[in-house]
C-alpha cells in the first residue's frame, strides 16, 4: 500500500473518530442542560469514589488533582466551542478558516499536554491499576449518562 492511501485512511479514521466524539459530546451536553450540572458532578464523584475504593490518604491527594484537571478541561472545551462559534462556516474566508484550524490544533495540543501532565500527577498519587480503574469509571459514568439521556429523550417523544 502506498503512503498516500495509508495517509488517506488515517485521515478518514480521524474524521470518523472526531464525528463520533463530537456526537457523544453533543449528546452529553444536551443531557447536561436538562439535569443540573452540580447534580451530575455529584453523581460522577460518587460513582468514581465507589469504583476506585480510595484510601483516605489517596482521596485527600486525588480529588484536588482530579478537580483541577476537570476544570482545565472545561476551560479548553469552552475555548474551543467559543472559537468555533465566532463566525459561521459559510462566512469564513479561506485565511480565516486556516487561522481557525490552527487555533483548533493549538487547543487540541493543549488538551494532550494537559492529559500527559494529569497522568504524571496521578502516578505520584495512585497505583497504575487504580488509574486504569479511574478511566473505566469515567467511561462507565458517561455510558450511564448517555443511557439516561436516551431514556429521557424517548419519553419526550
Amino acid at each position: 500500500m502506498n503512503v498516500s492511501k495509508t495517509h488517506h485512511k488515517q485521515i478518514n479514521r480521524t474524521k470518523i473518530a472526531m464525528t463520533l466524539f463530537l456526537g457523544l459530546l453533543f449528546s452529553v451536553s444536551v443531557f447536561a442542560q436538562r439535569m443540573d450540572r452540580e447534580k451530575i458532578k455529584a453523581l460522577k464523584i460518587a460513582h468514581i469514589t465507589e469504583q476506585l475504593d480510595l484510601t483516605k490518604t489517596e482521596a485527600q491527594k486525588f480529588w484536588p488533582v482530579y478537580n483541577a484537571n476537570e476544570s482545565a478541561k472545561d476551560n479548553l472545551r469552552d475555548a474551543s466551542k467559543n472559537r468555533r462559534k465566532e463566525k459561521k462556516l459559510e462566512s469564513l474566508s479561506e485565511a480565516e478558516a486556516k487561522t481557525l484550524l490552527l487555533d483548533i490544533e493549538e487547543i487540541e495540543q493543549q488538551k494532550m499536554t494537559l492529559q500527559s501532565k494529569y497522568l504524571n500527577d496521578l502516578l505520584q498519587i495512585l497505583p497504575a491499576k487504580k488509574i486504569i480503574k479511574l478511566y473505566h469509571a469515567e467511561h462507565s459514568f458517561r455510558q450511564k449518562m448517555f443511557e439516561e439521556y436516551k431514556k429521557r429523550h424517548a419519553n419526550d417523544k
